[in-house]
């Protein structure tokens, strides 16, 4: 049995309010508070590696987490914002047979928990919150338990 742990981003500033490119866009103290709260609840799960979008904010979030493991966080453009529901099916290919953490945003996010809805995974919500983790368990490379962990409040 395998675990992929499917984390989006905390809370960030807001788009509106930044002036500088959207990917440099950082973590608001709630979202900070967020990537220590993802740290606290996955803190004794068998991660073997941390993948993450290359915005800062997806950064942010779990670089708390791979400090606790003692793991590099891995850089993919697979997981950035707009990636096709394809491209993003196909990395997450990659991790089912391994225990990994991949961060990434919601609209990335809401196409892999669609395409997994699709093979009979039940979950809610559609839409997971800024700072929530999917945790999907794989058994031979087939989804066997799915559960979604809420965002720490404040």
């Amino acid at each position: 049995m395998t675990e992929l742990h499917l984390v989006r981003h905390g809370k960030a500033g807001r788009r509106d309010q930044w002036d500088g490119p959207d990917d440099l866009r950082p973590l608001s103290n709630t979202g900070q508070r967020q990537a220590a709260a993802i740290k606290k609840m996955l803190k004794d799960a068998p991660i073997e590696r941390i993948v993450s979008s290359p915005s800062l904010r997806c950064r942010q979030t779990v670089e708390p987490l791979a400090e606790k493991h003692g793991l590099p966080v891995e850089l993919d453009d697979v997981l950035a914002e707009g990636t096709p529901r394809d491209e993003a099916v196909r990395l997450v290919d990659k991790f089912v047979d391994s225990n990994a953490v991949l961060c990434t945003h919601g609209d990335v996010l809401t196409e892999l928990l669609d395409h997994f809805a699709a093979q009979g995974v039940q979950l809610r919500p559609k839409v997971p919150e800024k700072g929530s983790v999917v945790t999907l368990r794989f058994d031979n490379g087939t989804v066997v338990d799915a559960r979604y962990l809420a965002p720490r409040r404040g």
